[in-house]
């Protein structure tokens, strides 16, 4: 029997005992599952403290806390040392990001799209490796990591971003969210924890609650995450990885400085976490920074991307790793892929070789520095670190709205763009804003029209 009545005692969560069976922590997790998927718990709802609610349903407290720990594996609530436990802001949610529909009666500045007039350039060299003797033995199982010269093409290409590594320690994936998947099956377990940045890349974190993986935020500033908080955090917390991008955060736009890249460093060397550097955006940073893994030669996987510098129709990434990797990530490409499509390699290769690539970059980057000025004409940048190449803007907001109705309100204007909530690791927002892509409008004529409707909507005269 409770040792409290609780027939008008108002708790958050209130589970029907009649419901309960063997194993109770299993059946008690299920039970909070449920309610929390279907809606019955909202987000960022505050739990009963484990006592109480052990006491209400007559059980251990070792039971609550078994069952709280299974849905924190699943990332439907969290946990605040002193202030207790919560339901997650996004559970139930579907938080990623795809472009799905075809007929579309609004101005995109959602999505993020790569500027994708210059696949004419990509279109040219298809039409040329068409025509080559050895196009046959581009279509075969073999070199399951990438062949080789392929692999040499993407040495090339990542010592134009400052990554250095020897092509053995280079593979050839379909993409970075594959590259992602290939790293987390690979080197991570159910219950494993890396830190992220507190607004971190939407497609992540859903793979992340795929693995049952648990995502722990980490404060920044407007250079990034801060080492001393990364430390705190470690030492208090059993912390595997870390995920960052510090060429451009997605959505923040923030671009860490050299100083701040080697601090990160020392940290993850000290708690020998495994850092995971997504450096997709390296094409628009300045080109004197040193990627992280460069500090951390010992404990890095660093994965980039050509979906956005090239092409996001050609889905080819390269994984860069330590020595301690290589045989874990070598059966992950086996057994995820069994190898990536030599032939997307090859155009790649083949636009790489040429100097094509770096032709549309350059011509990205141009663009991409004019979509940034009209987005300066009628919106102040928050902050003087973002990358001022970025093909997306983070804009605070000025009021607090319920994330779906805000967007759903916005798309009804002819815009679509995105709450901050979809980027959102696990606790509660202070502050709202929205990521704005600068690089989908069709032309500069239609993002300045997009541009004057969301100011519009924003500050009504």
């Amino acid at each position: 029997m409770p040792v409290n009545s609780f027939e008008n005692y108002p708790m958050s969560w209130k589970p029907d005992k009649r419901n309960l069976a063997s194993p109770l922590y299993l059946s008690i997790a299920s039970l909070l599952e449920y309610d929390i998927l279907n809606g019955y718990l909202k987000p960022n709802t505050k739990l009963p403290p484990q006592r109480e609610l052990a006491d209400y349903l007559d059980v251990n407290l070792s039971t609550i806390t078994r069952a709280f720990k299974s849905c924190e594996i699943k990332n439907l609530i969290y946990a605040v040392t002193g202030s207790g436990t919560f339901v997650a802001p996004n559970a139930g949610n579907t938080i990623f990001i795809a472009d799905s529909e075809t007929n579309k009666n609004y101005i995109e500045m959602g999505i993020i799209k790569p500027l994708d007039s210059f696949n004419i350039f990509v279109a040219e060299a298809i039409k040329s490796i068409a025509n080559k003797s050895y196009l046959e033995k581009l279509l075969d199982y073999g070199d399951p990591l990438g062949i080789p010269y392929h692999r040499m093409a993407a040495k090339q290409w990542l010592q134009r971003f400052n990554m250095d590594i020897d092509v053995e320690n280079i593979c050839i994936t379909s993409g970075v969210q594959n590259s992602f998947s290939l790293v987390l099956i690979s080197l991570f377990q159910p219950g494993d924890k890396i830190a992220v940045d507190s607004y971190t890349y939407p497609n992540f974190i859903e793979l992340a609650n795929m693995l049952n993986i648990q995502l722990v935020p980490i404060v920044g500033d407007s250079t990034g995450m801060l080492p001393d908080q990364l430390d705190f955090v470690c030492k208090k917390t059993n912390i595997q990885g870390i995920y960052l991008s510090p060429s451009c955060n997605n959505p923040t736009a923030v671009t860490m400085g050299g100083k701040r890249r080697k601090d990160i460093a020392e940290v993850i060397r000290k708690h020998k976490l495994i850092l995971l550097e997504d450096d997709t955006y390296s094409f628009l940073a300045p080109q004197n920074y040193l990627p992280i893994s460069h500090f951390v030669p010992e404990r890095f996987i660093y994965m980039h991307s050509v979906a956005k510098s090239i092409s996001s129709g050609i889905r080819v990434g390269f994984i860069a790793f330590s020595n301690e990797f290589s045989e874990k990530i070598a059966r992950g490409i086996f057994n995820v892929n069994i190898k990536t499509s030599a032939l997307n390699a090859e155009v790649i290769t083949e636009l790489i070789n040429t100097g094509t690539a770096d032709k549309i970059i350059s011509q990205k980057r141009e663009v991409a520095r004019e979509r940034n000025l009209i987005y300066q004409k009628h919106f102040k940048v928050s902050n003087q670190y973002d990358n001022s190449l970025s093909f997306f803007q983070w804009l605070p907001l000025n009021h607090k709205y319920v994330p779906q109705q805000f967007e759903q309100k916005v798309l009804a204007q002819g815009i679509r763009v995105y709450h901050s909530y979809r980027f959102l690791v696990r606790q509660e927002e202070t502050n709202q804003f929205i990521r704005i892509a600068l690089t989908s409008a069709k032309d500069s004529n239609e993002l300045e029209k997009g541009l004057c409707i969301l100011k519009d909507f924003l500050l009504p005269t």
